[in-house]
C-alpha cells in the first residue's frame, strides 16, 4: 500500500465533526455539516470506513462477501479495497496502476464477485482504458494480500471503441469452470472458458447491457437503453454507439429489458420489458424470481423464473403516499438467505429502502404484495449492498460525503478546495430491527427534505397580485422572459474572490477586476451571491444539473471514468432524466422557447483557427456552421444562427452579437414575440490554458465577460427589460479552486427587481435556479430535486429599478494569444505542450486536474498550485 494513499476507518461522529470543520470554518455560509449541494442532508447510520486516494477523486461502486464471509472485496474507481468483516479495517488495498497493464485504467460500474476453488479464493472485476482495450482482471486472495493471476482482454466491436466488459457471473457447468462477461460497450454476452479463456460463444444482447443473474439454468442480463430498436423505428437517438429507443417528448430512453438466456449454446429464449434504466439485477435464494432496479423509473421489477415474466413492480418511492415525483434511483440490491427481505440502494435519497417481500415475489409470504417497511439512512449515492448471514449490511457510497476535502494553501484563508479531490466510502452496520428501522425511516425522511414538497403543490390564489417571484407556482409573475445564461467551469474565488463584500479569498482569484469588469460591474449593480453552488463534480453532471435538476444512475456510474460518453453537450440518450429538461417542460406547458447553442455542437470548417474566425468576426462577415443535436426535443429549438460548443474557437462575442441581432429582430416585430424562456451556452471562459494559436485564459475570460456585458447591456436597452430577468450561472465549479466548498461558483440574477446592495448570503444552488425559472414561468417542477429545491427569494425586490446597464470595455486585448513553443522554455514550454496534448481538444475532454494546474500556472506563476497536502504530479 502506497504511502499517499489515505485509508481510514471512522465513525459517523468523526465524519460529521469533519464536514462541519470543512464546510463552516470560515463565516458559517458555507454548506452546513452533512449537506449536500441539491438540497439533501446525508446522516448515515452505521459506521463509515472512507477509503481512496486523496489526490484522486475516488468513487465505490460495488462489493461482495468473500465464500467464507471474513473478508468484504470493494471495487473503488482506482483500486480494489479488501476489508476484515471481523475488524472493519482495511487489511489490504490494491491500486489499479500498481499494475503496469492497467496504469490508465479505471473499474467499470459493478460487477466483482468471488470465486473459491479447492483451496484458493480469486477475485475478477472488470476495469477499462477510455478506448481500445478492456479487461477482466483475475486477483490471487491469500488472506493477506492480492496479486495478479491473470488478465482477460476484450477488444471493441465497431462502432463501438470499447468492449467495456461490465456484469460477471462464474459457474461450474459439467465439472468445468466458466465465466460469463457482460460486454456493456459490444451489446453482448461472452462465455468463456475460465482456465484456457477459450471464448465458448457471443450472442447479441440489448442495448447497453449491464448487469447479470442466473436461475433456473437461465442466464439473466439487464439492459440499460432496451431492446434493440426495430428498423421502421423513428423515435431513437444515439447512446454511444449504437441508437435507443427514446420518448420522443422528453429525448430519454423509453424501455428497458432483460434478456434470457440458455447457457449451452446461448440461445435467446426471450427478451423481457421491464422499467427504465434496469441495472442490478440478482437471483432470489430458491430460484424463483430474479429481482432487478429500474433507476429511472423508482421501482424495483421481480421475474417469475418459470414464466419469464414480470410478476410485481415494487415502487422504493420515499414518502410514495404523497411523493409522486421521480427521483429516488434504486440501483443496488441484495436479499436475504431466507428470501424475505429485499434490501435496494436508493441513490438519490441516500438510503436503503428495506422491502419485505410478498408472495408474488417469494413463496412463504402471507402478503399478497410486497410492502417497504421502511428506510436505512446512508452516505451519499449508495451503489451496492452485501448482507453477511450474520446480518451485517455492508453499503458502498458512490459519492461518499462529495468533495470535502480541504488542502491547505498559502493564502489568506488557510484552506482551498477543488472537486476533484474526494474520498469513496463504505458503511456498515447491523440489520435493524423494527424500531430502529421506525427511527431511521424517520432520519431518511427529514434528511431528504420532502415537507418542502408542500411549498411546491400548493394551488395558486385567485386575485394574487404580480410579484418578481410568485410565492405559488401558477399565481403571475413580473416577469415574461427568462433568458438562462450557462458558463463554464469557474469557481467563486477565481472571479469573484476579490470583491470584499462578498466572502471571498483574493490569492485564489486569478480571473479577477481586471480581467472581468463586466462580472465585477454586474455584481454591483445587481447580486452579488457568494454562497450558490453547484451541484455536481464537472460538465458532465454539471449540465444535466443546470438543465434537468437531476442526474440519472448512467452519470452516477460513469463519473470520473466516462467510458462512453463526456455528456457536457447532452449528446447521450441514456443521460437523460424520463421527466426532461428545461426547455420540454416549457414547451409541453404552451410556453415559446428559444436555445442558443446548449446541448448543441457547430459543425464548420475544421481548418479554421480562432484567429480567422475572430478577424472574420472583426470584418463583420457572417459566420458558417450548422448546429447539431442529438436531442429530437432540441432541434427545432436551436437559434440556428448561435453556435454551441466548440473546441474553443469560436469566441463568445460573436454569440453575443448573434443574439443581440436576434433580440433586435424581435424588438422590430410588432408585439411581444420574445421567447418566455431562452437557453443559452457562454462557454469561453472554459479556456484552452496555455494551448498556442488560441488566447491566454485571460484573454478567452475577458471573452466570456465582454459578451456578458454586452448581452445584458442590449437586454437593459430593449423594451424588453421592463418584464426580463436573466440567471447567470457556471456548469460546475471544476475547473479551480475555493476556500468554502468545491462546489460554490460565481452566479447573479439581473433585472429591475434585483437590485440588492448587500451580499446574499442565502444558500442556493443549480436546482434552486431551474426552481426560481419555472416559478416564474408558472411551470411545475420537473422531478423531485427541484420540488424540494428553495427558490432564491432573496434576489429579488417587489420595487423596480428601470435604470438600463452599459458594459465596461474589456482591459485584457482578445486576442492576447499563447505565444508559439519556438519562444517558449522551462515551464511555460512544458505547460503550453501540455496543453497541446490531443485529451484537450474540447471542453472537458481532458484531465480536469493536470488542466488546473495549466491555468494556475498561466494566471499565477509566481505562487506555487495548492499542493501542501496533495502528492506532487509527476509532471511538477
Amino acid at each position: 500500500m502506497r504511502s499517499k494513499t489515505l485509508y481510514v476507518a471512522m465513525s459517523v461522529i468523526i465524519i460529521a465533526t469533519y464536514i462541519l470543520f470543512s464546510a463552516c470554518r470560515t463565516s458559517g455560509h458555507a454548506l452546513s455539516s452533512g449537506n449536500l449541494p441539491y438540497d439533501r442532508q446525508l446522516m448515515p447510520a452505521g459506521i463509515i470506513v472512507a477509503i481512496g486516494d486523496s489526490s484522486k477523486e475516488n468513487h465505490t461502486l460495488d462489493c461482495s462477501l468473500s465464500p467464507d464471509e471474513k473478508y468484504l472485496a470493494i471495487q473503488e474507481r482506482y483500486s480494489i479495497v479488501f476489508l476484515s468483516t471481523s475488524t472493519h479495517q482495511i487489511v489490504y488495498s490494491l491500486p489499479l496502476d500498481s499494475i503496469p497493464e492497467l496504469k490508465k485504467a479505471m473499474c467499470s460500474f459493478s460487477g466483482i464477485t468471488w470465486y473459491h476453488k479447492s483451496t484458493e479464493d480469486f477475485v475478477f472485476f472488470s476495469a477499462s482504458m477510455t478506448k481500445s482495450v478492456s479487461y477482466v482482471v483475475q486477483l490471487k486472495w491469500t488472506g493477506k494480500m492480492a496479486t495478479l493471476y491473470h488478465l482477460f482482454k476484450y477488444y471493441p466491436v465497431p462502432p463501438s471503441i470499447l468492449a467495456l466488459p461490465n456484469g460477471l457471473l462464474i459457474c461450474n457447468e459439467e465439472g468445468h469452470d466458466y465465466m460469463y462477461v457482460v460486454l456493456n460497450g459490444n451489446n453482448q454476452l461472452l462465455k468463456q472458458h475460465l482456465v484456457t479463456g477459450d471464448t465458448v460463444w457471443i450472442k447479441n444482447t440489448g442495448i447497453a447491457p449491464y448487469g447479470i443473474a442466473r436461475s433456473q439454468n437461465k442466464i439473466y442480463v439487464s439492459n440499460w437503453a432496451g431492446r434493440v430498436p426495430k428498423v421502421e423505428n423513428v423515435n431513437v437517438a444515439g447512446a454511444p454507439w449504437e441508437m435507443a429507443s427514446i420518448d420522443p417528448s422528453t429525448a430519454a430512453c423509453n424501455e428497458g429489458s432483460v434478456s434470457v438466456f440458455e447457457p449451452a449454446h446461448g440461445m435467446l429464449v426471450k427478451e423481457i420489458l421491464v422499467g427504465l434504466h434496469p441495472n442490478s439485477i440478482i437471483a432470489g435464494p430458491d430460484g424463483s424470481h430474479i429481482f432487478l432496479t429500474n433507476s429511472n423509473s423508482d421501482m424495483v421489477s421481480v421475474i417469475n423464473t418459470l414464466q419469464d415474466t414480470v410478476c410485481e413492480n415494487i415502487s422504493t418511492t420515499l414518502q410514495g403516499d404523497f411523493n409522486t415525483y421521480f427521483g429516488d434511483s434504486p440501483n443496488g440490491l441484495a436479499i436475504t438467505a431466507d428470501g424475505r427481505t429485499l434490501y435496494v440502494a436508493n441513490g438519490m435519497d441516500n438510503a436503503l429502502a428495506v422491502i419485505s417481500l410478498g408472495n408474488k415475489a417469494q413463496k412463504e409470504s402471507s402478503n399478497e404484495r410486497s410492502i417497504v417497511q421502511g428506510f436505512i439512512p446512508t452516505a451519499a449515492y449508495p451503489s451496492s449492498i452485501s448482507i453477511s448471514k450474520d446480518k451485517k449490511l455492508y453499503i458502498t457510497n458512490l459519492e461518499s460525503f462529495g468533495a470535502i476535502l480541504p488542502f491547505t494553501h498559502v493564502s489568506k484563508q488557510g484552506m482551498a478546495y477543488n472537486a476533484h479531490h474526494m474520498l469513496a466510502s463504505i458503511s456498515y452496520l447491523k440489520v435493524p430491527a423494527k424500531k430502529q428501522l421506525q427511527s431511521y425511516t424517520k432520519t431518511v425522511i427529514a434528511a431528504n427534505q420532502l415537507e418542502r414538497l408542500k411549498s411546491a403543490q400548493l394551488p395558486p390564489r385567485t386575485g394574487a397580485a404580480p410579484r418578481p417571484l410568485p410565492e405559488r407556482i401558477g399565481e403571475p409573475s413580473a416577469f415574461k422572459h427568462v433568458l438562462y445564461i450557462i458558463k463554464e467551469n469557474r469557481t467563486y474565488d477565481q472571479v469573484l474572490g476579490d470583491v470584499t463584500r462578498g466572502n471571498g479569498d483574493s490569492s485564489l482569484c486569478i480571473f479577477g477586476q481586471q480581467v472581468t469588469p463586466n462580472t465585477h460591474k454586474l455584481v454591483d449593480d445587481f447580486t452579488l451571491m457568494d454562497n450558490f453552488f453547484v451541484s455536481g463534480k464537472c460538465s458532465a453532471e454539471g449540465h444535466s444539473w443546470a438543465d434537468a435538476s437531476i442526474v440519472t444512475d448512467y452519470i452516477e456510474k460513469d463519473v470520473r471514468s466516462w467510458f462512453r460518453s463526456y455528456p457536457h453537450t447532452l449528446d447521450d440518450a441514456l443521460v437523460y432524466a424520463p421527466t426532461g429538461n428545461i426547455w420540454d417542460n416549457a414547451r409541453n406547458h404552451g410556453l415559446n422557447v428559444r436555445i442558443y447553442g446548449e446541448a448543441a455542437t457547430p459543425i464548420f470548417n475544421d481548418s479554421l483557427s480562432w484567429n480567422d474566425i475572430y478577424e472574420s468576426f472583426l470584418r463583420k462577415e457572417t459566420f458558417q456552421f450548422t448546429n447539431q443535436s442529438t436531442l429530437n426535443t432540441v432541434r427545432d429549438l436551436l437559434s440556428p444562427n448561435y453556435p454551441g460548443y466548440d473546441g474553443h474557437k469560436i469566441p463568445d462575442v460573436l454569440r453575443a452579437a448573434t443574439f443581440i441581432k436576434e433580440l433586435e429582430h424581435y424588438e422590430s416585430i410588432e408585439g411581444d414575440s420574445l421567447p418566455q424562456l431562452m437557453v443559452m451556452a457562454l462557454p469561453s471562459d472554459h479556456t484552452a490554458g496555455n494551448r498556442p494559436g488560441y488566447p491566454t485564459p485571460q484573454a478567452m475570460v475577458a471573452d466570456n465577460d465582454i459578451a456578458l456585458g454586452r448581452i445584458i447591456e442590449a437586454i437593459s436597452h430593449s423594451r424588453f427589460w421592463n418584464n426580463t430577468v436573466v440567471f447567470i450561472a457556471e456548469d460546475d465549479s471544476q475547473a479551480g479552486w475555493d476556500h468554502v466548498s468545491a462546489y460554490r461558483t460565481e452566479a447573479l440574477v439581473i433585472s429591475p427587481y434585483s437590485r440588492i446592495p448587500h451580499a446574499i448570503h442565502t444558500a442556493y444552488n443549480q436546482p434552486s435556479m431551474v426552481r426560481t425559472i419555472e416559478q416564474i414561468l408558472g411551470l411545475p417542477p420537473m422531478n423531485i430535486q427541484d420540488a424540494i429545491a428553495t427558490p432564491m427569494a432573496a434576489c429579488f425586490t417587489d420595487v423596480p429599478d428601470y435604470a438600463s446597464y452599459n458594459s465596461v470595455k474589456n482591459n485584457i486585448p482578445l486576442d492576447e494569444m499563447n505565444a508559439a513553443l519556438s519562444l517558449l522554455t522551462g515551464r511555460q514550454l512544458y505547460y503550453a505542450r501540455l496543453s497541446l496534448d490531443p485529451q484537450f481538444d474540447g471542453i472537458d475532454t481532458g484531465d480536469d486536474d493536470l488542466f488546473n494546474h495549466i491555468l494556475w500556472y498561466a494566471c499565477n506563476m509566481k505562487t506555487p498550485y495548492p499542493l501542501k497536502y496533495i502528492e506532487k504530479r509527476s509532471d511538477d
